[in-house]
C-alpha cells in the first residue's frame, strides 16, 4: 500500500512522511513542468530560424510562457487545495501535451504566443506539485538541490537528443512533438505522486518570508530568470552573429546544462557549509562577465 502523504511523522518531513519513489516521482513532475527553460535556445531559435516568428516576436513568445509559468505555479499551491495530486498531475500533463503539439502546428506569432501561454500555466502548475512537497520537508534547501540536478540532467539530455537528432530532420514542430511525448510518457509516473499532501501548520505557511536572506534568495531567483529569459531564449539569434550554426549552439546549450548539473550536485553537498551572501555575490559576478561578454558583440 502506497504510503500517503498525510500521514505525520518527526522525522525529515514537517508534515507527511512520503516515500523515496514519491518524493523522486514528484521532483520529476516539476522538471517536466521546467524542461522548457533548458530547451528554449533548441526550439525557439528553432522558431527563429525557419521563420516562424521575428526577433520581436520570439520575445514576446518566451515572454508570455514565462509570465504564464509564475501564474500557473501561484494558482495550483495559493489557490487549490493540496489534495488529489495524481488527478492534477495527470491532467496537467494532459494539457501541457496538448499546448506542445498546438505549438508545432502553430500558424503565426499570435497563436504561438497563446500555445505558448497555455503551456506555461500547466507547466507553472507541474512545479507547484514538486515544490509544495519541498516545502514540506525540514531539509528542503537539499532536496531542492536535487530537483534542480533532476531537471538539468533532464534538459542536458534531451536538448541534446533534440539539437543532434530531433530538430535537425523534423524542425522546431518535431522538437515540440517530442516534447509532448514525454509529458505522456510521465503520466505513469503521475500515479505515484502522493495523492494527498498533509496541509502546512498555519505558521508555516508565511514563516521567515519577510527575513533580509529569504528576500535576498527571491531576489536572487528573479535575477536568474531575467538572466536567463533575457539570454536563453536569443541564444540561437546571438549564436547567428558570431557565425555559430544552430547545431553548435544546441551542443554548448547541452554543456551548459551540464555545467549547472555539477553546480546544483556542488550546492546540494555544500549548502549547509556555505554563506549564501558569499554564494550570491560569486555568482552575481560570473553572471556580470558573462553578460559583458554577450553585449560585446562579434570579434
Amino acid at each position: 500500500m502506497v504510503t500517503q502523504a498525510g500521514e505525520t511523522d518527526g522525522g525529515d518531513w514537517l508534515v507527511g512522511n512520503p516515500s523515496g519513489l514519491q518524493l523522486a516521482s514528484a521532483l520529476w513532475i516539476g522538471s517536466v513542468g521546467l524542461l522548457i527553460l533548458g530547451l528554449q535556445p533548441v526550439l525557439l531559435g528553432a522558431l527563429y530560424t525557419e521563420g516562424h516568428v521575428t526577433g520581436d516576436e520570439l520575445a514576446l513568445v518566451a515572454t508570455a510562457e514565462m509570465i504564464a509559468i509564475a501564474i500557473g505555479s501561484g494558482v495550483v499551491a495559493m489557490a487549490l487545495s493540496a489534495r488529489n495530486m495524481r488527478w492534477k498531475s495527470a491532467i496537467l500533463l494532459l494539457l501541457l501535451a496538448a499546448a506542445n503539439w498546438w505549438t508545432a502546428h502553430a500558424a503565426g506569432a499570435n497563436a504561438l504566443i497563446g500555445a505558448r501561454s497555455l503551456a506555461g500555466l500547466a507547466e507553472g502548475g507541474l512545479v507547484a506539485i514538486a515544490t509544495e512537497l519541498i516545502a514540506r520537508s525540514r531539509r528542503a534547501e537539499r532536496i531542492g538541490g536535487y530537483f534542480v540536478t533532476v531537471q538539468t540532467l533532464a534538459q542536458c539530455a534531451l536538448a541534446l537528443t533534440l539539437a543532434l537528432y530531433v530538430v535537425p530532420v523534423a524542425g522546431a514542430s518535431g522538437g515540440f512533438l517530442a516534447l509532448g511525448v514525454v509529458c505522456l510518457a510521465s503520466l505513469a509516473v503521475a500515479w505515484i505522486v502522493p495523492d494527498d499532501y498533509a496541509d502546512l501548520p498555519k505558521e508555516e505557511h508565511f514563516a521567515n518570508v519577510l527575513t533580509p536572506g529569504s528576500i535576498a534568495a527571491l531576489l536572487s531567483i528573479f535575477c536568474y530568470f531575467m538572466f536567463f529569459g533575457a539570454i536563453w531564449a536569443f541564444l540561437e539569434p546571438l549564436g547567428a552573429q558570431f557565425g555559430i550554426d544552430g547545431r553548435t549552439v544546441g551542443l554548448m546549450v547541452s554543456a551548459s546544462l551540464a555545467a549547472q548539473v555539477v553546480g546544483a550536485m556542488t550546492a546540494t553537498a555544500i549548502e549547509a557549509r556555505i554563506d549564501y551572501r558569499l554564494a550570491i555575490t560569486a555568482v552575481g559576478a560570473v553572471a556580470l562577465v558573462c553578460s559583458l561578454i554577450f553585449a560585446s558583440g562579434p570579434g
